[in-house]
């Protein structure tokens, strides 16, 4: 009778199914244990602590696997039961429960159960509380996963106008699971649905790329990145493009993002010619937005950058010359992401000459433009080897003026902590004096 026994009683069973597992139950054990799960689940007025029956009667069907075929039915009776129900704490952990066994349903093969149990839920996505909204999602998403896009009841032409208008809810778990759940049509099913309708989410996905949480941003990424396969580049990016001229810094910083994800998903040549051509507009904003996202770009595709290194050269060094402080230290951080992309794949040349006109930029005062130089040279140490820094370096290590010197003594010692040993044969020959001795005995024998 007492429920605190009954949530105890239950975990209980959890902690040692979880670590013994279901082999050594017989048909009778089983019988009670789930007569008596489904009780306790179906009889709780305490809505504290819900999650311990929820993850109780998750973990014993999943151990149960296709033994628990039988009970399936009358299980989903009482989550439909349960979705009907008057609280909202009680229809979210009936949602929560269809995420947690729609496995077991696919494996005990009830496709037609799930397909029921979708168009069930399908119905309750104008459900007005957030938290139960997000789980209803949850729900719909684990069973998209199991059951395939092909045999989703209701169909994915349906069911994508209603997720559209959902992307606009500010809450939290709303935004992550409609998300995941966009990104798994897109993935999955993207010929279902009009690219009419992919732009409208597209739209809405980029207002999602300033969220604070960064599971939604991340999930935002890559649903973009799918969105952008299904439809093809042209039409998102005439709209990311246009999207640079706007006011709002963040959502210019999002449009970057994006447009590295179009390119990283849609290969760099469908994006690149448009984003130089967009650096010739005399806006600051916009010759920002491009550098930036070149630089997202190039830390995407890593070493794919050696084929458009070459391209991108004579933008990044009008960059590097040009009178913004902004406009040079975006630059120099593309100079980094290209550098270390391209490492050892004979692009030396090219790092080189954006090396030339990163080095004079190392007496600027700004932390943030100190910084991205700082990391754009670290970056050249890595492909073009720690010597070729150095020899850039010795110039100002005996300089008569202390500013000069302060900032070329930091540059070697990053040098001399990362790259030690690679500096050693490029020190000059010194002779030996009394007790000193500057001779490199293991190199001359090696050499």
């Amino acid at each position: 009778e007492s429920e605190p026994y009954r949530r105890m009683v239950t975990e209980t069973i959890d902690d040692i199914i979880q670590a013994l597992g279901v082999s050594d139950v017989d048909s009778a054990l089983e019988q009670r244990l789930l007569d008596g799960i489904l009780y306790a689940f179906q009889e709780q007025t305490s809505e504290e602590n819900s999650d311990i029956m929820l993850n109780g009667f998750g973990t014993v069907i999943n151990a149960l696997g296709t033994r628990a075929q039988p009970y399936l039915p009358q299980i989903c009776g009482t989550i439909k039961y349960r979705l009907h129900h008057k609280s909202p704490q009680v229809r979210m952990q009936a949602a929560d429960l269809v995420a947690r066994i729609a496995v077991v349903m696919k494996t005990c093969g009830e496709e037609q159960l799930m397909g029921h149990l979708g168009v069930v839920l399908y119905e309750y996505l104008g459900e007005e509380y957030p938290e139960v909204l997000g789980s209803i999602l949850g729900a719909l998403k684990s069973i998209c996963n199991v059951i395939g896009m092909d045999k989703m009841t209701p169909p994915i032409q349906d069911l994508l106008p209603r997720l559209t208008p959902i992307l606009k809810n500010r809450h939290e778990k709303v935004q992550e699971n409609c998300v995941d759940l966009v990104g798994r049509i897109a993935d999955r099913g993207p010929q279902y649905v009009p690219p009419r309708e992919w732009m409208r989410i597209c739209f809405e996905l980029i207002e999602m790329l300033k969220a604070n949480r960064k599971a939604i941003r991340r999930a935002s990424v890559n649903t973009f990145g799918y969105v952008a396969k299904a439809i093809g580049p042209q039409d998102v990016l005439h709209v990311l493009l246009n999207n640079l001229k706007v006011q709002d810094r963040q959502m210019r910083v999002c449009t970057t993002v994006a447009l590295a994800i179009v390119a990283e998903t849609c290969s760099p040549f469908t994006v690149l010619p448009a984003l130089m051509n967009e650096y010739r507009y005399p806006d600051i904003n916009v010759q920002n937005g491009v550098l930036k996202a070149l630089s997202f770009m190039f830390e995407y595709i890593g070493e794919m950058g050696k084929d458009y290194i070459y391209s991108v050269t004579t933008l990044v060094q009008d960059a590097l010359m040009d009178r913004d402080l902004v406009h040079r230290q975006t630059a120099a951080s593309t100079t980094k992401h290209l550098a270390l992309g391209v490492q050892g794949l004979g692009c030396e040349d090219a790092l080189e000459h954006l090396l030339n006109f990163v080095w004079p930029n190392i007496f600027e005062t700004s932390p943030h433009v100190i910084g991205a130089v700082l990391d754009a040279i670290e970056g050249c140490r890595v492909s073009l080897g720690a010597h070729r820094v150095l020899y850039y370096t010795l110039q100002g290590l005996f300089h008569p003026a202390r500013r000069v010197r302060e900032i070329y003594w930091k540059v070697f010692n990053n040098l001399y902590v990362y790259s030690v040993d690679q500096l050693t044969p490029c020190f000059p020959r010194l002779e030996n004096e009394g007790n000193s001795a500057y001779t490199r005995t293991y190199l001359e024998l090696f050499i």
